[in-house]
């Protein structure tokens, strides 16, 4: 803690007198209930009739996960601006909801108790003891009885039952959205539907399936459902892991292990049904358009068509294209290492004369394709995308049909091509794709342009406009088209001749579902002899993660090792006996568990009603909070405000509205959307240091001597990035609260810029806010005596003008969470209080205000300050100021004065005068007079309170 100098004045605020005052004010928010937040019905609706005439007003942010580390000062900057926000937003009239909860199952919570050798809900327990003590420092006006874990049993149960409706869920092309899985049987028994295009692999009608085939037929419906897949297979960890999980060099990002591609069964979330209105309904979310456009980008929507190319081997390779126009430039083809035609198109002998560069320099296709898949395996799909990288690729020995122009062309494996996007497959035009080029180049291929490039084009792949050229055949001619037009023409006769179609396809794959872990929530499935997965019944939930003793995975340096879940060791859990309506049998349990995304897909929802046991949330709480506004048309319903950092813009965010929807879907909810305004805080950067081995050392302790940086003995390198542990840059809130005080921490980080950029931590500066605080404190009370140094003084005018401006000023600041332009404001005023009344005396009139716009920034202050100035009640439910009108209006202007369009001068003239006027006043200058003098002025332009232009 900051040593303080003994003669200091018995009042004057300091950090000792913040902690009392602090403390003593959170208390007493528990005590009171302050931030209770009264629901419409049910179990937390006392008192709703005391708000039920204000606009209601869901905040939220997106909730942390509990590290053993605690929370640095970076973590609370979306929660203080959340808590501004919400508490200008109470004062200004609203019912406001503001919650805070904890992402609590995952990885990094079992690879933390690993470390420690405790179990995670030991250490997750823990961790979230201590961010509530460090939250509630923070002074954050949150609800405390609607705080969830998303660990806790009575949480998980109902994300248990959430994923139990969308196993029993299909999605309804025609009807574009979600419906029971027994409508789509109902539909199936009656014969006026048929089972989907490849749901069915028997080869022969629905009323001629037996039990077990129509089930199988059935789950491949599931919006949920068990598929084997191309997996990130990290053994080291034991674990499969997801894309974003991995670095773009194939390693983990939680300890840099190797990861491999290999097939795997594990469960899968059908979240591509709802491609189209997940990106159709991004225009009506109030989000940034930076955002809209990575969820854009994620889901990928391409149109083109589906090309089959045929092959001797037997099966056809079917492409999808987004430029079927160029399909007579198609001189190869290329399937992703993983595709399951390689091993059926895999030669058993080389042709003869295939090129060396084809083959990889290897004896027989096989040996060339295995060895090849290997190392694709333990590349990422990042490292294998990247534009930059050498293309590698190896020929598989046989040969596919071009159906343009009959063509012969070899069929090629190369990990730039991935199973996931499309069908794993592509038709090779290197003259109009630089990727194609750069392979054609390095293998030897043959290069066909299909669009005519501009004369002076000197490139090689050309992807701009121009005509088709070397496109004819004997029953379709291209040349001389258009790129739109030559597509149209192509796509028509694909369909005409059988060898394809008009189609549309998403870069948005299936979303994988399961992991190996012990620390997530369990799967609420079982399978019985037939091995197909069957949903516990509602009354058998919630489904409780054992306890285990030994819950670390199984991990292994060999790639080729199996996935052993650590719940597979506890025999008599894995395996049941139940009763599940047709009489007592066994049953396996599914051993994976559910990733971290899955809980913090609808915390939203269950802040909102945490206390039910009857369902996940009451329909009316729902309606209410989240329910779409009659008022504004198209209005997807959803959290008024949610902030949170850019890192989720994509993938939680993404799987949140897919499971919302699924949701409104079933009518379990009104909203359409789950967030319907979004707004992403910067983060904190600070200095971290690097050692000679290229090694993070603690920040903390590296001293500057000379304009160099030396940790102990040792130089080290500077370097600026995000504040965090990997950096061992981080500064803990704690320090602050000891050496400053939570207000001065949270004036700090909101005055340091806009909510929405990035910015710079320097512990020193803090001392700043401090002093903004000691003055505004100064203000009100006096630091000798503890007493009021208000007075009831009347107000003068230009004091009101300030003070009007200023209120102005800070509601303009916190409608627009710019709160640095809020803080500005109040600066000013406290500026003009402390000249104009060095000796004491503010107008009580000038002061009320002041504290009171202060009060979201910094509430214990405010609090403290409102109540020496004789209020008992708690300011938080105190009206904010509304400026007066007739002191935001200038009493007089400065207006330029142009000669032929050209300023001359300015002059200061009454707000409200007259063209007349202005004119006047203008002659009336000397410079002006001079311009004029000796001249004819042929017109007058004057625009009353803008500007006056003399045409001479």
């Amino acid at each position: 803690m900051i040593e303080q100098p003994a003669d200091i004045p018995p009042y004057r605020y300091t950090a000792a007198m913040a902690r009392r005052i602090e403390l003593a004010w959170q208390d007493r928010w528990d005590v009171d209930g302050t931030f209770h937040t009264p629901n419409p019905v049910g179990p937390l609706s006392e008192g709703f009739d005391r708000v039920v005439g204000r606009p209601k007003l869901y905040v939220n942010d997106m909730f942390p996960y509990p590290s053993g580390a605690g929370l640095h000062v970076g973590h609370p900057l979306g929660f203080i601006g959340t808590d501004v926000f919400a508490r200008y937003q109470r004062m200004n009239g609203h019912h406001v909801l503001h919650a805070m909860g904890f992402d609590a199952f995952g990885l990094p919570a079992e690879q933390y108790a690993v470390e420690t050798g405790q179990h995670p809900r030991v250490t997750t327990e823990a961790n979230i003891v201590n961010y509530r003590r460090q939250l509630r420092r923070l002074g954050l006006g949150h609800d405390p009885r609607r705080s969830v874990a998303t660990a806790d049993v009575s949480y998980y149960r109902w994300t248990q039952w959430i994923f139990r409706e969308i196993f029993n869920s299909w999605f309804d092309a025609d009807a574009q959205r979600g419906r029971p899985i027994d409508e789509l049987v109902t539909d199936l028994d009656a014969g006026i539907r048929e089972p989907g295009q490849g749901t069915n692999p028997f080869d022969r009608t629905w009323p001629e399936l037996s039990t077990v085939e129509r089930r199988e037929v059935v789950n491949n419906h599931r919006l949920a459902y068990v598929s084997e897949a191309p997996v990130n297979w990290c053994p080291a960890l034991g674990t499969v892991l997801a894309n974003e999980e991995v670095t773009a060099d194939g390693r983990s990002d939680r300890g840099n292990f190797p990861v491999y591609r290999r097939p795997l069964k594990q469960w899968m979330m059908r979240i591509t049904a709802y491609a189209d209105r997940l990106l159709a309904d991004l225009d009506r979310l109030d989000w940034t358009e930076s955002i809209k456009l990575m969820q854009r980008n994620w889901i990928g929507r391409s149109t083109g068509a589906s090309v089959i190319f045929a092959t001797d081997a037997g099966p056809g390779i079917e492409v999808f294209t987004t430029r079927p126009d160029t399909l007579f430039g198609a001189t190869y083809m290329v399937l992703a290492p993983e595709h399951p035609l390689v091993e059926v198109l895999t030669a058993s002998q080389w042709p003869d004369g295939v090129a060396e560069a084809w083959t990889g320099k290897v004896a027989l296709p096989r040996e060339a394709v295995l060895s090849y898949q290997k190392r694709a395996s333990q590349r990422s799909e990042m490292d294998r995308q990247a534009e930059a990288r050498t293309k590698t690729g190896v020929f598989v020995g046989s040969y596919a049909a071009n159906p343009a122009n009959g063509e012969q062309i070899p069929v090629f494996i190369a990990d730039y091509v991935l199973m996931g996007y499309g069908t794993g497959a592509i038709m090779a035009v290197p003259g109009q794709d630089q990727r194609d080029w750069d392979f054609a180049e390095a293998f030897e291929l043959p290069i066909v342009r299909t669009v005519q490039p501009p004369p002076d084009f000197t490139g090689e792949a050309f992807t701009g406009q121009g005509p088709a050229i070397n496109s004819a055949g004997e029953t379709l001619t291209l040349d001389g088209m258009g790129i739109v037009e030559a597509k149209a023409a192509m796509i028509d006769w694909l369909e005409q001749y059988g060898h394809g179609a008009g189609a549309v396809t998403y870069k948005l794959r299936d979303w994988l579902f399961s992991r190996q872990r012990y620390w997530g929530e369990p799967f609420p499935i079982v399978y019985g002899a037939d091995g197909l997965p069957q949903a516990l019944p509602e009354e058998m939930l919630p489904l409780t993660l054992p306890d285990i003793e030994d819950f670390t995975p199984k991990t292994s340096d060999d790639e080729n090792s199996d996935p052993e879940p650590p719940l597979g060791r506890i025999a008599d859990w894995a395996t049941v006996r139940l009763d599940l309506g047709e009489g007592e049998q066994e049953y396996r349990r599914e051993l994976n568990t559910m990733p971290q995304w899955a809980g913090s897909c609808w915390y939203e929802l269950r802040y909102l009603d945490p206390t039910n046991d009857q369902s996940f949330v009451d329909k009316e709480i729902e309606r209410y909070w989240m329910g779409p506004d009659p008022a504004k048309p198209g209005d997807t319903g959803g959290v008024d405000l949610y902030i949170g950092g850019v890192e989720h813009a994509v993938l939680h965010l993404l799987y949140s509205r897919f499971w919302h929807k699924v949701l409104f879907d079933l009518g379990h909810v009104s909203s359409e959307e789950p967030f319907r305004r979004l707004f992403n805080q910067g983060y904190v950067l600070a200095d971290a240091f690097v050692d000679n081995r290229g090694v993070y050392v603690e920040a903390e302790q590296v001293e500057q001597r000379d304009g160099r940086f030396f940790y102990g003995d040792e130089e080290v390198r500077r370097e600026h990035g995000k504040m965090g542990k990997s950096l061992k840059n981080s500064v803990t809130p704690d320090e602050m609260y000891a050496d400053y005080g939570a207000d001065t921490l949270r004036l700090y980080e909101m005055f340091t810029g806009p909510m929405d950029q990035s910015r710079p931590w320097e512990t020193k500066a803090v001392v700043g806010s401090m002093r903004l605080l000691q003055r505004i404190w100064r203000v009100v009370v006096d630091e000798n005596t503890g007493k009021v140094r208000t007075s009831e003084s009347a107000v003068p005018v230009e004091t009101s003008r300030v003070l009007h401006r200023t209120i102005a000023g800070v509601r303009d600041g916190m409608e627009t969470l710019r709160f640095n332009i809020a803080i500005a404001k109040i600066t000013e005023l406290t500026n003009h209080l402390t000249t104009a009344y060095a000796q004491g005396g503010v107008p009580a009139a000038v002061a009320e205000p002041l504290v009171l716009m202060l009060a979201p920034l910094a509430p214990h202050a405010a609090e403290e300050m409102w109540s020496t100035l004789g209020h008992e009640q708690s300011l938080t439910w105190e009206a904010f100021p509304v400026p007066d009108p007739a002191y935001l209006v200038d009493e007089t202007v400065e207006i330029p004065v142009q000669v032929n369009g050209k300023v001359r001068a300015t002059v200061v003239v009454p707000a409200d005068i007259d063209a007349a006027g202005m004119e006047a006043a203008a002659r009336a200058d000397t410079r002006v007079a001079a311009y004029l003098d000796g001249n004819t002025v042929r017109k007058v332009v004057a625009v009353p309170g803008r500007l006056i232009n003399f045409v001479v």
